[in-house]
């Protein structure tokens, strides 16, 4: 409900004069904010709105959210949030920080082109995997530096349930049958995680975070993505299982048909923050987050323009569908892929993996990754040779066996790939999945040295440090009798895809 009249100074930030004589103003509303871009800024005033999750409502606590705002977001992108503008009752008019008295205030950014925005660049096919890779590295950076807040993690969840059943009642779009099932199904998916999600309470994995991480705000700033706008007004609605926060941008991405890119950014947040012990939570994280988008999308439909309210209610069914289909139990299995180097190996895990199991798909355990974190170096990091002596090789695949029979006994699906030439550690790796008592499909990639030789010697970057020695050591050495599921390495990876999928 708005509570105060706010067209002085709509009107003021609105005038280009009051910018300098910067050129025509843009204004975008929200149900929250109003901003005004001119020339190389943009200004976010709060509207004079008191919502039971936001009170805005005198000019002192809009400078205050304004400030506070600030102080949050320059955490994760300073270089956009530049300062607090006080706007002012002047004799002539309204001013930015004169003396007189206060009448509004805004929060001064710097303006970016709306098309570097991650929705529109995931509209016209912009986001590629080095983006959702450097997004994920943001993601868990500003995680590692987020206040931890110790409470309860069934208690957090409860707390969103509640919030989402009174949020279906806003709505005629979802009856209420269908609101008490959806929550009925909820109620019992946090039963099976409440151990699981009390643990990472303790752990400190609650934490004040972003809140609203999703592709609407993020956006590419001088080549580097940037997250921005996060919940200022309410710190409950932000204060939560990191794994959640994540969900709500893995979600996003899924909801969008990215499944690849969401799948992507899951594993490369988790090989980061090393939380893989939260992934049999991202499922239930993700349906949650669909919940939210549900009845938040299914109010708009009925306040918003007329025209639209059959298409608005559409795509509100359409995060309730998703919600019920990721807390649908999915069974746990493990893919290994082995092959020599510059068999494919890394490029079929990554296109096979959101293919199996519930959003955001399997775990990818991956040698090469589990090598370079064994180490302590960054994944694009080269390392030296002693690195890849037997004693340390049998080390990193003893270790991917572990954690592939954890994540299965958890109840995750799980893709493992490494070069896997040596029977034992093919043995291994099965025997992960025999104890864990899930199914195991292996499959080897055959392709002629040849080739292979000519794929690793056109290599330019990643995180593979095989070299074309490496490669010969292979093929001199051998590999024993391969009784995995033979696959053509040089099929492409959507004809691969197609024949490994359950």
């Amino acid at each position: 409900m708005r509570v105060e009249d706010q067209s002085a100074a709509i009107a003021f930030l609105s005038d280009p004069a009051s910018h300098g004589g910067a050129g025509p103003v843009e204004r975008i509303d929200t149900h929250i904010s109003a901003v005004f871009l001119a020339g190389g800024r943009a200004f976010k005033m709060k509207q004079a709105v008191h919502l039971p999750y936001a009170d805005f409502s005198t000019p002192a606590i809009r400078l205050a959210a304004c400030e506070k705002e600030l102080a949050l977001n320059r955490a994760a992108a300073p270089e956009l949030y530049l300062r607090v503008r006080r706007i002012t009752r002047e004799p002539d008019g309204l001013a930015f920080d004169g003396p007189g008295e206060l009448a509004d205030a805004v929060v001064e950014m710097a303006r970016f082109d709306q098309d570097s925005l991650f929705d529109r660049m995931a509209q016209r096919g912009a986001l590629t995997s080095r983006l959702i890779r450097a997004l994920a590295a943001e993601i868990a950076a500003a995680h590692a530096a987020a206040p931890v807040a110790r409470e309860s993690g069934t208690e957090n969840i409860s707390a969103v349930l509640d919030i989402n059943l009174a949020g279906f009642g806003e709505s005629r779009v979802f009856s209420a049958a269908e609101a008490g099932a959806i929550d009925a199904a909820f109620r019992a998916a946090l039963d099976r995680h409440a151990p699981l999600l009390d643990r990472r309470g303790a752990e400190g994995r609650i934490r004040r975070c972003h809140g609203d991480l999703h592709l609407r705000n993020i956006c590419l700033w001088q080549g580097r993505p940037r997250l921005f706008d996060c919940i200022d007004f309410n710190d409950r609605l932000a204060t939560v299982d990191v794994l959640y926060d994540l969900a709500f941008m893995a979600m996003d991405l899924w909801h969008r048909g990215l499944r690849g890119h969401a799948n992507l950014l899951a594993n490369r947040y988790l090989d980061r923050s090393g939380q893989e012990d939260g992934f049999a939570l991202l499922p239930f994280f993700a349906a949650l987050r669909a919940e939210v988008r549900a009845h938040v999308v299914a109010t708009q439909a009925e306040t918003g323009p007329a025209e639209k309210r059959d298409e608005t209610a559409a795509a509100a069914r359409s995060y309730y569908d998703l919600a019920l289909a990721c807390l649908e139990p999915q069974p746990s299995r493990l893919v290994a892929i082995g092959g020599l180097s510059g068999s494919g190996k890394s490029t079929l895990a990554e296109a096979l993996a959101p293919e199996i199991g519930a959003a955001p798909g399997a775990r990818l355990i991956e040698s090469d990754l589990a090598r370079k974190a064994m180490h302590g170096v960054d994944p694009e990091t080269r390392l030296p040779p002693e690195a890849y002596a037997l004693e340390v090789s049998d080390r990193v695949y003893a270790s991917m066996a572990a954690r592939a029979g954890r994540l299965l006994q958890a109840g995750c699906c799980v893709v493992a790939d490494a070069v896997y030439d040596r029977p034992e550690r093919r043995a291994r790796i099965a025997e992960a999945a025999a104890q864990a008592g899930r199914p195991f499909a292996g499959v080897w990639l055959d392709v002629p040295a040849e080739t292979l030789r000519a794929r690793v010697a056109s290599r330019r970057g990643g995180v593979s440090d095989a070299t074309s020695d490496v490669l010969e050591a292979q093929l001199a050495r051998g590999t024993g009798k391969v009784d995995w599921r033979h696959a053509d390495g040089t099929e492409t990876v959507a004809e691969l895809v197609a024949e490994l999928s359950p």
